[in-house]
């Protein structure tokens, strides 16, 4: 039991850096990491570079809510001897909460694109 707290709060910790909930991550985490993943792709191709680091940014922020999901869901499940299957329905019930918490705030426009027109 203490081992699955520690494995969760270690995959919340990963996960909310990673993620699209925390305002500084992007200059110092995920920008960095999508740099790279694009660097990789542009020694294949230098076209490749732009678009390999686009799918690398929104890989990390997949990644984050993922990471974020299955810690808390690791975190809530051990306590009440919750089957595989429950833990699943779990991780999948707190994903699909976290994007409709970010569709909201989109929608309210507490978070903004930089673009025109994008997120109206």
């Amino acid at each position: 039991m203490v081992g699955s707290k520690i494995k969760g709060s270690i995959l919340v910790t990963v996960g909310y850096i990673l993620s699209p909930l925390s305002w500084w991550n992007d200059p110092v985490v995920n920008i960095p990491i999508a740099y790279l993943f694009g660097l990789l792709f542009g020694r294949i191709s230098p076209r490749l570079f732009l678009p390999a680091m686009v799918v690398g940014y929104w890989l990390t922020n997949i990644a984050g809510l993922s990471l974020l999901s299955a810690g808390s869901a690791s975190l809530v499940a051990p306590k009440h001897g919750w089957s595989p299957r429950r833990q699943r329905i779990v991780y999948l019930a707190v994903s699909a909460a976290y994007t409709v918490v970010i569709v909201l705030l989109i929608h309210f426009r507490v978070l903004r694109f930089p673009w025109k027109g994008v997120g109206r």
